[in-house]
C-alpha cells in the first residue's frame, strides 16, 4: 500500500449516506469523522476514502469492498424472500443485483 492510496472505509460510506439524508429530512448534520477505519484495517482520512470503484487504488480495500458488496448481495436477496418482508423479491433482486455489479467493478482495475 503506497501512502497516497484511496481507500474505502469500512461502512461502505454508509454513516455520510446517514448524514446526508438527516441533513436533507432535518436540515441539521453532524460534523463527518475527520478519519474511518478503513478496509485494510488503517486509520485514514476521510478525505482519503472513497465508494467509487474507479477510484479506489488500496488493493486490500479493493478486495475488502468486494467482499462486503458479494455479501451484502446475498442478503438483501434473501430479504426479499422472507415472508412479509418490507421489501419486495423484484426489489431485493435489482439491489442484490447492483450490489453484484459493484463487487464486479471492485475485482477489476482501477479505473475499469
Amino acid at each position: 500500500m503506497r501512502v497516497d492510496d484511496i481507500h474505502i472505509d469500512t461502512k461502505l460510506r454508509a454513516d455520510l449516506a446517514v448524514r446526508e439524508m438527516l441533513a436533507a429530512t432535518f436540515r441539521l448534520a453532524a460534523d463527518a469523522p475527520a478519519t474511518v477505519t478503513s478496509g485494510c484495517g488503517q486509520q485514514v482520512p476521510l478525505a482519503m476514502t472513497s465508494g467509487n470503484p474507479g477510484v479506489v487504488t488500496c488493493p486490500s480495500c479493493r478486495a475488502f469492498a468486494q467482499r462486503e458488496h458479494l455479501r451484502l448481495a446475498d442478503q438483501v436477496a434473501e430479504f426479499g424472500l422472507m415472508p412479509g418482508s418490507a421489501i419486495s423479491a423484484e426489489t431485493a433482486m435489482t439491489a442484490a443485483a447492483k450490489h453484484r455489479e459493484l463487487a464486479a467493478k471492485f475485482a477489476g482495475p482501477v479505473g475499469g
